[in-house]
């Protein structure tokens, strides 16, 4: 199993959504909190609406741009913190397309295209 995935988030409708054909994901929304985590992920990505590399990990990895913490499980997806930003955000059951189980924590790293 990886222990670093890679997918490319994009605005559509208004909506921070992903593409991964690899697990039969298509405009696969980000939303509860997540969608906000992303806008502060992203802000000083220029044209990050058009499409921005998104890394992530339950480890931690070289040059890692935010580390989550899980919170709880809640309607199938689970909540996680972003303690130095103080931000929530929900993430779906889609997790489970890279993961077995919820991490216990999250590392991700945002760059552009």
């Amino acid at each position: 199993m990886n222990s670093l995935f890679a997918i490319a988030p994009y605005k559509f409708e208004g909506m921070w959504v992903f593409d991964d054909p690899r697990v039969d994901l298509y405009q696969e929304p980000f939303v509860s909190g997540a969608d906000t985590i992303i806008d502060a992920l992203t802000a000083d990505i220029p044209a990050a609406a058009e499409g921005f590399k998104m890394i992530f990990s339950p480890q931690a990895f070289p040059g890692f741009t935010a580390h989550f913490v899980w919170n709880r499980e809640e309607y199938g997806g689970n909540w996680y913190r972003w303690p130095e930003r103080e931000m929530e955000g929900w993430l779906c059951p889609a997790l489970f397309k890279y993961f077995e189980t919820a991490p216990k924590e999250l590392y991700v790293k945002v760059s552009p295209k």
